[in-house]
Parts: C-alpha cells; sequence; structure tokens
C-alpha cells in the first residue's frame, strides 16, 4: 500500500490516490459524514455553469464532482493526475473527456476556460502557488476559479472536536471501508497542516485572481474561495 508524505511529491500523490479509486466516492461519504455532498451542491452553485461553457474540473477523480456542470449543460473537463481514478471514472462516465494531467503544467491553451474549480485537491498539490497561476492562465479574461478545501473551523471547541475525529476516529473508519487505510492518515494529516481561510485567499491574489472571497461551510471544516480573473 502506499501512502504519500507530506512533502507531496507528485508520483507518490498519485499511486495513492491509485490505490484507493475503486471505492474513493463510497469512503468519502462515510467519512465526512454525508457532508460531501451537501459541499458538492454549493461547489456547483459557486461556479455557476451555463449551458455552453467551458469549465474544467481538476483533481476530479472519478467525475462525480463534475457532474452537476454537465448537468447544467456545460462543456466539462475533467482531468486528473491519477490514472486510476481516470481509468474507474472513464467506466463510469465514458462520455466525458477524461485528462490526463498535473495541475502546476496544465495540457491546455491560454484563455480557454470559463471557470475552472478543483475540491478536495489543492493541497495535495506539490506547488499550491504554480497551480494557482496555471489556473489562471487557462481561465478567460472575465472568468472565475472555485476552490473547494478544508479549512480550519472558526470555533475553537468545535475545531478541538474535529482534530480529534480527523486523527483519531477517522483511521479506524477508513480501515472499514477503504481499499488502502493508510491514505487516509495522510488526507488527515494533510488537512491539519493546510493554511487558514485569510492566507488561501491572500495567495489566490498573488497569483493574480482579484476579486478574492470565501465562504466557510460546516464552520469551516471546509471553505470555497472564489476569485476571478480580470
Amino acid at each position: 500500500m502506499t501512502r504519500a508524505s507530506l512533502d507531496k511529491q507528485p508520483h507518490e500523490v498519485a499511486s495513492m490516490f491509485d490505490d484507493v479509486a475503486e471505492r474513493y466516492d463510497l469512503t468519502n461519504d462515510v467519512l465526512s459524514l454525508g457532508q460531501a455532498r451537501l459541499w458538492r451542491k454549493e461547489v456547483a452553485k459557486a461556479v455557476d455553469a451555463r449551458p455552453a461553457q467551458k469549465v474544467l474540473d481538476l483533481a476530479a477523480g472519478t467525475a462525480t464532482s463534475s457532474q452537476p456542470f454537465a448537468r447544467a449543460g456545460a462543456y466539462v473537463v475533467p482531468c486528473d493526475f491519477s490514472l486510476g481514478m481516470l481509468q474507474v471514472g472513464k467506466g463510469r462516465h465514458p462520455w466525458m473527456p477524461f485528462t490526463a494531467g498535473d495541475a502546476t503544467k496544465l495540457p491546455f491553451k491560454d484563455d480557454t476556460f470559463d471557470a475552472v474549480t478543483i475540491s478536495f485537491g489543492l493541497r495535495n498539490v506539490h506547488e499550491t502557488d504554480e497551480a494557482l497561476r496555471e489556473m489562471y492562465r487557462v481561465t478567460k479574461p472575465g472568468g472565475r476559479v472555485v476552490i473547494c478545501e478544508f479549512s480550519h473551523a472558526t470555533w475553537a471547541p468545535f475545531r478541538t472536536v474535529y482534530e480529534e475525529y480527523l486523527m483519531r476516529a477517522l483511521p479506524p473508519v477508513a480501515r472499514t471501508v477503504s481499499s488502502n487505510p493508510d491514505a487516509y492518515v495522510y488526507l488527515a494529516e494533510s488537512i491539519r497542516s493546510w493554511p487558514d481561510q485569510p492566507t488561501l485567499a491572500a495567495r489566490l491574489q498573488d497569483a493574480g485572481w482579484s476579486k478574492v472571497a470565501w465562504r466557510n461551510l460546516t464552520g469551516g471544516v471546509v471553505a470555497l474561495h472564489r476569485g476571478f480573473k480580470a
């Protein structure tokens, strides 16, 4: 079994996600206590995909996250660097244009997409700031980015309970439902080490995005960040 280290070497992370691909969506639903579906709905609202728009869904995995954009009539490109995830996704959604790609070196031309989104994947990218710049590059002027990522709970008592769940309860639960429970130890550690909401907003601005704002979900356990390309 593969467990990536927190220095996030791309081949380690990709291999780890290859190992968990088959049961990844089920495991996420269980570990999030059903909240993952609510978070996906909020991402869809924030992206606000429209018919004929082009949407890039990064770290799309099996493309569960891509389906709301497709149902809205947008042309959606699910992109991931885990070939295992892409293979499982292609089996489930053979009509979608799955694309293998690294978020720090996207295989798309400048100014291609009306919206770029990434859910629960940015913290697994080796060079976060480079990825934010690449998202900016491939977005059309006037287009937007939406990032859904685990963040920092805003109420201190809840934050304590949440972190205890991450490090103590999450691995045993993962062992019962995941094909690679060690991967979820890494995921818990990566959540705890991820920057808070204002820090990520500042990094988005440094990458060129304007009108950057965020909204907390589930008490700040998850945050939606959005920005626009002038």
